[in-house]
């Protein structure tokens, strides 16, 4: 799971500030806030491991990118590139590993990785890493800070030096050479491991990397219209995909794989049962079902909505139900450990349906799966108070734990976006509640109100006067 984060010079952000995560976590803020970004900066870095160039710092666009960012100057805040995004965030392991320095052993289960880039050269806008470390911690004991950074020798080399603090890294006889530029944005290239003895457990923390964000999953905001026909060729997709494309082959997926799924000290149900209990519970359909068309590879998702005895296709229901399938099926789907980001999950729903969501990232969140906690975090942004009231009233019931839900209002000044963390109590109370959040609720029902009795007033005294 993802601890903390924080970016500076990115987008509308000069400096976010520390971002403390927790197992849900919610951005909320007006049209062109930096919200976004924040997500965003994370696929961005998804999208840059996947990718197959070793020596792209930052995949900002291309036809496989989840997220379009534009060109290096689009990517600085005020898209000055004189200055360095700086980016640091911390994870958890699931379990401690090994690392030996000459006689030295030692262990560890935290990491926190920091990384500093900018352009080498503006005319061709060629991003670099200038430096990057990890530090290694056993709980809270740290044991190991090591990384690269870009030596100044003033000649336009792209050499590095590798360095460490608490244990020292011994050259290997024989290989006095300067390292290279790193792999992308954060790893150790191949030729760290050759020139310095005791290193191999660089290679570790290149695939501890690489593990994080090929579990990190991302949903935007604008998802494919449902069909009345799906194919799926017993094929396992890694997640429901960016839009939504791959919900119901995921949803055939786990049940081809007998996946199920229950709370603590409940049964186990099956994925598909689970899927239809949620929209159950958001009070969207009362039963679905998935059938396959006789002697083809192809199948059709039949609904039943309330108050029907008939069974319709997919498009045939509220728009609501076919954009927010997806969200459900990619919060129960993904694997244990993940981190899944959605932008606008509440897209199309109806006021009761976005409150009910919040009920069903809950569980989503609470779930187990063989026997172990799924162990799952959920990044949202969104408009949604509804959402919001949802969770402060999970938290005063107890539901859900005041610390395992953290809040952000994002808003704009003149040097750039302000992230504000909302305090939430244990009795669900917002006790720094930003001025005009969501509006003024109350105000407005006052003012009704008393515009209501003016106006009788008004109407009484004209007709008085008649």
């Amino acid at each position: 799971m993802l601890n903390n984060l924080s970016i500076k010079n990115f987008k509308g952000w000069k400096d976010t500030g520390n971002i403390e995560l927790a197992p849900i976590t919610v951005f909320f803020g007006s049209n062109s806030s930096g919200k976004s970004s924040i997500g965003q900066f994370l696929v961005m870095l998804k999208q840059t491991i996947q990718q197959p160039d070793r020596k792209t710092v930052l995949m900002l666009s291309g036809d496989k990118a989840s997220v379009n960012l534009g060109t290096p100057a689009d990517i600085f805040h005020n898209h000055d590139m004189n200055e360095k995004i700086q980016f640091e965030y911390d994870w958890s392991l699931d379990k401690k590993t090994d690392f030996g320095i000459g006689k030295s052993r030692r262990r560890y289960n935290n990491l926190k990785f920091q990384s500093d880039i900018q352009v080498n050269d503006p005319e061709v806008q060629y991003l670099e890493v200038d430096q990057f470390a990890y530090e290694l911690f056993e709980d809270d004991m740290q044991r190991l800070t090591v990384g690269m950074k870009k030596l100044d020798e003033g000649n336009g080399s792209r050499n590095y030096e590798l360095f460490t603090q608490i244990e020292e890294l011994k050259r290997t006889k024989g290989r006095a050479w300067k390292l290279t530029e790193p792999m992308k944005y954060y790893g150790f290239p191949d030729a760290a491991l050759a020139y310095y003895q005791d290193s191999d457990f660089l290679q570790d923390l290149n695939l501890h990397q690489e593990n994080l964000f090929s579990k990190f999953y991302y949903l935007g905001p604008l998802r494919s219209k449902s069909s009345r026909i799906y194919s799926w060729a017993g094929t396992n997709p890694d997640s429901v995909g960016d839009d939504g494309i791959y919900t119901i082959q995921a949803i055939l997926s786990a049940k081809h794989e007998d996946r199920k799924l229950a709370f603590p000290r409940t049964n186990y149900k099956p994925f598909e049962a689970v899927i239809g209990a949620a929209l159950q519970r958001m009070e969207l359909i009362e039963d679905y079902k998935i059938n396959r068309i006789e002697n083809r590879q192809d199948y059709e998702v039949k609904v039943k909505i309330k108050g029907s005895a008939e069974y319709v296709s997919l498009p045939d229901v509220g728009f609501g139900v076919s954009q927010v399938l997806p969200v459900i099926v990619q919060l129960f789907y993904a694997p244990r450990g993940s981190v899944i980001f959605i932008e606008q999950p509440e897209i199309h729903l109806h006021p009761r349906a976005q409150t009910l969501l919040a009920d069903v990232i809950i569980d989503a969140i609470n779930m187990r799966e063989k026997s172990l906690d799924r162990k799952i975090q959920v990044i949202i942004e969104t408009h949604s108070e509804y959402l919001l009231r949802r969770l402060q009233m999970r938290i005063s019931d107890q539901t859900v734990k005041t610390e395992d839900v953290r809040a952000y209002f994002a808003h704009n000044q003149t040097n750039g976006s302000v992230l504000e963390e909302l305090k939430v109590d244990t009795y669900g109370n917002i006790l720094n509640w930003p001025e005009g959040f969501f509006g003024d609720m109350e105000k407005d029902m006052y003012d009704q109100a008393m515009n209501a009795v003016n106006r009788r007033i008004k109407e009484r005294d004209a007709k008085y006067n008649e």
